[in-house]
């Protein structure tokens, strides 16, 4: 036999909508009374339905994280972070996918039925913010943003990172600095190229836009990209990668160039990944909180949904230099 709400309300002694309220935690129902509906529910072994509650309340409680870019491994790192704290929220998250980021992928978001959604490879151009707006859909940026809607983003700050790897690299005699960055379409790349440059900036070093080279954030883009600057007669004595990912690359292309890496040449990434750290990469980066920016994100989300009204929220996160082994004395002219 299948026990309903209207069992539990029965053995309750409340009505079946004060049942559903209950469960929902609704602040219209006393303590006293939801303590004495969950026990119910406990004895009965009543399970809520997920489709009732989203019919009665207009919610399906699920939460969508847009991945275009799944190719990057930085995204499979904030899935987990992100299911916990919407989980804690009383959220679930669903995962999309996407080859590109164009003008159809609101619609698709929209027609999964999803409470709000964490955009986390949005380009600068992207339409799907506008899209989403219009329809009324609460999202969040997560890492990039987009220039057509301005929103609530969980986002770093690249400055104090920069700042510090590049004090360091001073010290060791980088002069002739190189720097393989991200794709010019996306907010993570502008803000990281002008921190950079300014960080550099301020030692009087000037990045030449003959020792700087974008590509996508991918290991095999990072390596075409730093052969082309390794291979050049008078190459950078460092290379400053857009991520961790590029990075990769760029050791990559060192390897096969027959140059060591830090006595050679040296490599400085951007995002601290836990494979960063491990022995056989050992990869100077600069670093942030990916999972405390994880989590806020399904935080902000949450809360545009529950109070759609209140004002726009950027969290920046801060960066920190990790000094590893790739980044070592420069080496001689």
């Amino acid at each position: 036999m299948v026990v309903t709400s209207r069992d539990v309300a029965r053995l309750a002694g409340v009505s079946q909508p004060t049942v559903s309220r209950a469960l929902r935690d609704d602040a219209r129902v006393s303590d006293e009374t939801k303590s004495r509906v969950r026990d119910a529910a406990r004895l009965l072994g009543y399970v809520p339905s997920e489709a009732g509650r989203a019919l009665s309340s207009g919610r399906t409680r699920r939460i969508g994280l847009l991945l275009t870019d799944v190719d990057n491994q930085f995204y499979s790192h904030i899935i987990a972070p992100v299911h916990r704290e919407l989980e804690k929220l009383g959220y679930q998250l669903m995962l999309h996918t996407e080859s590109a980021d164009n003008d159809t992928i609101a619609e698709r978001l929209i027609a999964n039925g999803v409470d709000g959604v964490i955009l986390a490879t949005t380009l600068m151009e992207s339409v799907a913010p506008v899209r989403l707006k219009d329809r009324g859909l609460p999202f969040v940026y997560f890492n990039r943003t987009g220039s057509l809607v301005d929103a609530d983003a969980a986002i770093v700050d690249p400055i104090p990172g920069y700042v510090q790897a590049v004090a360091r690299a001073v010290e060791l005699g980088h002069r002739h600095v190189g720097a393989v960055l991200g794709p010019s379409n996306t907010s993570t790349a502008q803000s990281r190229e002008s921190a950079l440059r300014a960080a550099l900036g301020a030692h009087g070093i000037s990045l030449s836009e003959r020792d700087v080279r974008r590509s996508r954030y991918s290991a095999n883009a990072g390596e075409e990209a730093a052969k082309e600057l390794l291979q050049q007669p008078d190459p950078p004595t460092l290379l400053f990668c857009g991520n961790d990912v590029v990075a990769y690359g760029a050791l990559n292309a060192a390897h096969r160039a027959g140059l060591s890496v830090p006595q050679d040449v040296s490599i400085v990434g951007f995002d601290d990944l836990p494979e960063a750290e491990w022995p056989i990469i050992d990869l100077a980066t600069v670093g942030f909180d990916i999972a405390g920016m994880a989590c806020a994100a399904a935080d902000l989300v949450v809360r545009r949904i529950q109070q759609p009204e209140a004002p726009v929220e950027h969290r920046a996160f801060d960066s920190t230099f990790q000094p590893r082994r790739t980044l070592a004395q420069a080496k001689p002219a």
